[in-house]
């Protein structure tokens, strides 16, 4: 537990005196949030401020509120984004359907009523201003969902974080300088293409945007890197081989076929009811991530996007709300990774050169 909580505060958010710092998660994560007040307080933070949701939270409010109330957004957490100087989100579900039969017109005022919230949340995060990270607590439903016991869980969310190492922090600096590499030539690269053996044969533009090295700081875990392509040079077509799964929907054998940049068409074995709604929001029908899993230790999908995105040969492009820190511009109130399998004939060229063959870099 303290290997964990010193890993989130002196590594991801690197908390120095006199840090405001949020932490938002839900009773469940008790023992992490106590164990990680300590640390920070200890580092030097002025402020440790702590939001823990109870069960149903979400539910009751799209539920029961006003139009008013799913208008206004939460007082501490505005403040937060706004203010703060860091920000701990740390998932700890109850419950991941909870969400999955909310009325869509009040999802969209709640929505709508974020959205500045969020454009302060992008902004600040992207040249650091809040240092912010996202990580997992072992819960039942999270358990649950990916097909293992408790305790098998808990062994799975510790092994990615590297808590099982001497010196989880010097085993993350190491994922980082494996990865510089990749992101050094990935940035000095104009086009880069996807193609795979189940259909796949994508191309985009990468001129003038900035591919990141996701090495723990932002996401626990991580290993991925990611860049937000030129919105309007993205063409062809890309099957995701992996469920995609957002706000508790999951869709299966997703098909996307997109010309200049915008999704003209869109297939789905299971699911295309909740993907036509999703398509029907602004910003969702061009990119605003495209990226490549890196974190070999991560083997299985567990139906939890923060671990399944960074699977070792996969790669993943989201669509809706691009990374400002990458020189996105699409924005939208969705971001939703969708990953396919790249270790069955995918590769990767850069500038018509091959350096990813079968899941793996060549460089």
């Amino acid at each position: 537990m303290k290997k964990y909580a010193e890993l989130l505060a002196h590594y991801c958010l690197q908390i120095r005196p006199g840090d405001k710092v949020f932490v938002s998660t839900t009773t469940l994560a008790e023992p992490l949030v106590r164990s990680f007040y300590q640390v920070a307080l200890e580092a030097g933070a002025a402020v440790v401020e702590v939001d823990l949701a109870f069960r149903e939270r979400d539910r009751i409010l799209h539920e029961s509120a006003t139009e008013q109330a799913l208008r206004t957004p939460g007082v501490l957490q505005s403040v937060a984004m706004e203010t703060f100087d860091c920000f701990l989100s740390i998932r700890a579900p109850f419950n991941l359907r909870e969400m999955q039969n909310a009325p869509e017109e009040r999802v969209k005022w709640r929505q709508e009523g974020l959205k500045q919230q969020n454009k302060h949340y992008f902004e600040r995060t992207a040249d650091r201003r809040l240092r912010r990270n996202l990580c997992q607590w072992p819960t039942d439903a999270a358990a649950q969902e990916a097909g293992m016991s408790l305790s098998e869980y808990e062994d799975f969310v510790f092994n990615a974080c590297k808590l099982n190492e001497p010196d989880p922090q010097a085993a993350w600096l190491q994922l980082r300088a494996n990865q510089q590499r990749i992101v050094d030539h990935l940035n000095a690269t104009k086009q880069v293409r996807y193609t795979s053996d189940h259909g796949t044969d994508l191309t985009f533009s990468c001129e003038g945007r900035t591919w990141i090295n996701s090495d723990g700081q932002t996401n626990m875990p991580s290993g991925e890197v990611y860049t937000s392509p030129v919105e309007d040079s993205v063409e062809g077509v890309i099957h995701y081989t992996f469920p995609c799964i957002y706000q508790g929907h999951e869709v299966e054998e997703v098909t996307l076929w997109v010309e200049k940049g915008y999704i003209q068409r869109w297939e789905a074995k299971r699911g295309k009811d909740f993907l036509d709604h999703i398509f029907s929001m602004p910003g969702t029908r061009r990119f605003g991530e495209a990226a490549i899993g890196t974190n070999y230790g991560i083997t299985k999908m567990t139906k939890n996007i923060l671990f399944d995105e960074k699977i070792g040969g996969t790669v993943h492009l989201a669509i809706g709300q691009s990374y400002l820190q990458t020189g996105g511009k699409n924005e939208s109130p969705v971001h939703w990774d969708m990953i396919t399998d790249m270790t069955k004939g995918g590769a990767i060229t850069a500038d018509g050169d091959v350096i990813y063959r079968k899941g793996q870099f060549l460089i």
